[in-house]
């Protein structure tokens, strides 16, 4: 039997979006950094000035535009702009080398990019920037170069009427991480992104008064919609220019928050700052993560520092966010929470048999929320999307209570012994032990075993640097057989694109040692 969430009877209108707060107080601050602020009425009409002279340039409804920016309030004034002007807005990971942009702008046929001056080394290797259509916008010149992102929101527009989208229209293309092949283009509508909207400010229970910082990349589906649903119910929000202690920490303490959500990783990091104190976490109401698994370790720090749990949920490019821990209701630590209000979710067998609780299996997801596909790839589409449902290809479970326990993606599942192992457990494991700042953990091939456990795993600076055997021990201590065979110490851990751990790196170096340990 599916697992419903609760009703969903309205959405978001995208070219309405900042009407709560117009009509709350248009006077208060609705986006800010540390160092600047713009007002209700100011993003109203700043992002309405930027539509207007994006399509006096030459763009029209449906047209692409990409962007290649970093934490800048600017990127959310480009959203609001693409959305009253019909266009397309197309995030690009702020990692992405030359090769990673020409792929984005093939696949999307961008017409334009918007992109920070820092990065013009990096497009000066690009094949397809020089090609676009319509050029480039840059952002942070400080010579005469035309246009420029500061020009386009300072010009009055010739013409100020706007377009009307279609609910069908797209609005969004985001890439995924690109773990399972080259990245993807999901494709949300104005439709499919108001209900996911809609959804997100049920699901995180917005108030009147919060003020959220959603401290990763807005370039990434998780954060922008965190800060797009926040200003669509009336919240103030607050931008991170970066994700580390030296900017979190004045930040936290300087806005006073009640709501932050970060990536795992990132969060761990900012609690093991040496300078982090109750304090800076004082206003929190909640602190939600996503994107990878909460180990216990990082769950028991910051309780420890800021005397609240984590509420961890899970989320999709192509699906918005499906489940939370309610910030109101019973948070159970270790798992993703409760579907939230729109979804349905079913869990299967390899056959597409529904599963009884308690058994893991395959997630499928349906609602409102869910992508209308992979842009210029309906190949891809039509293996993800069946009858409506989406495969999300990860393995989880379902208790009593109907709340999902996340057990690792189908792909990186290790095999020993005829036993299934999550990854994410045995790097929690590892993660407990002081000297440990990361982990990785993957499957390598063995004839009699199927696959053994290898980690990966960097050391806190400074630390009294354990010998793996020791780290071994630690680990079988917390996990038991799932413990890994061996353990290899690394300088950097790698990242994929959205800074997670890069386990398709971290497989091919394990290849690579297989390979050089083979004898000829």
């Amino acid at each position: 039997m599916p697992i419903t969430g609760p009703p969903l009877e309205k959405s978001v209108v995208l070219s309405e979006l900042l009407q709560n707060g117009l009509k709350s107080n248009p006077n208060a601050t609705a986006l800010a950094t540390a160092e600047m602020s713009w007002t209700w009425r100011e993003l109203e009409d700043v992002s309405s000035r930027v539509a207007a002279n994006l399509i006096a340039l030459g763009l029209h409804p449906g047209d692409r535009a990409a962007s290649l920016m970093p934490n800048r309030t600017a990127l959310v004034i480009f959203y609001l702009a693409c959305i009253k002007a019909g266009l397309v807005a197309t995030p690009l990971n702020y990692r992405y080398q030359a090769p990673e942009i020409d792929h984005a702008l093939e696949v999307s046929e961008a017409a334009i990019l918007l992109a920070h001056v820092e990065r013009d080394d990096d497009l000066s290797k690009s094949k397809l920037v020089g090609k676009l259509p319509l050029g480039r916008i840059t952002y942070g010149a400080t010579d005469d170069r035309s246009p420029s992102f500061q020009d386009l929101m300072q010009q009055e527009p010739v013409d100020s009427n706007l377009p009307i989208p279609a609910p069908e229209a797209p609005v969004f293309i985001y890439f995924t991480s690109g773990s399972t092949g080259k990245p993807k283009g999901v494709t949300h509508t104005h439709d499919t992104f108001g209900w996911m909207l809609a959804s997100a400010i049920l699901s995180f229970e917005l108030v009147p008064g919060d003020i959220f910082l959603p401290g990763s990349s807005i370039s990434h589906i998780g954060a922008s919609l965190m800060s797009l649903a926040s200003l669509a119910a009336g919240n103030r929000v607050e931008v991170a220019r970066t994700f580390d202690g030296e900017e979190l920490l004045p930040l936290l303490q300087k806005t006073q928050p009640t709501m932050l959500c970060m990536l795992p990783a990132a969060l761990y990091s900012v609690v093991r700052d040496h300078c982090a104190t109750r304090d800076h976490f004082r206003t929190l109401r909640v602190c939600f993560a996503g994107g990878d698994k909460v180990s216990a370790e990082l769950e028991r720090q910051f309780v420890d520092l800021a005397g609240i749990e984590i509420d961890e949920l899970y989320g999709m490019s192509e699906i918005g966010v499906a489940t939370v821990n309610p910030p109101s209701g019973v948070n159970k630590v270790g798992s993703i929470g409760r579907l939230a209000p729109g979804y349905q979710a079913a869990i299967r067998d390899e056959s597409g048999v529904d599963l009884p609780t308690d058994s893991s299996g395959r997630l499928w997801i349906k609602s409102p929320v869910n992508t209308i596909g992979y842009w210029n790839r309906p190949d891809a589409t039509t293996e993800t999307i069946i009858d409506g449902w989406l495969d999300t290809g990860d393995i989880v479970r379902a208790d009593e209570d109907d709340y999902l326990w996340f057990e690792g993606r189908k792909k990186q599942i290790i095999v020993h012994d005829g036993s299934n192992i999550c990854p994410q457990e045995v790097e929690g494991s590892l993660m407990e032990h002081p000297s440990v700042a990361t982990a990785g953990v993957v499957g390598v091939h063995d004839q009699i075993h199927g696959e053994n456990v290898r980690a990966y795993i960097t050391l806190e600076p400074g630390s009294n640097a354990p010998t793996t055997s020791e780290l071994i021990k630690f680990s079988r201590e917390r996990v038991g057989y799932k413990a890994p065979e061996e353990i290899v110490i690394l300088e950097e851990m790698p990242l994929n694109a959205t800074g997670k751990t890069d386990r398709v790196a971290l497989k091919k170096l394990a290849q690579a040692a297989y390979e050089v340990a083979a004898p000829n």
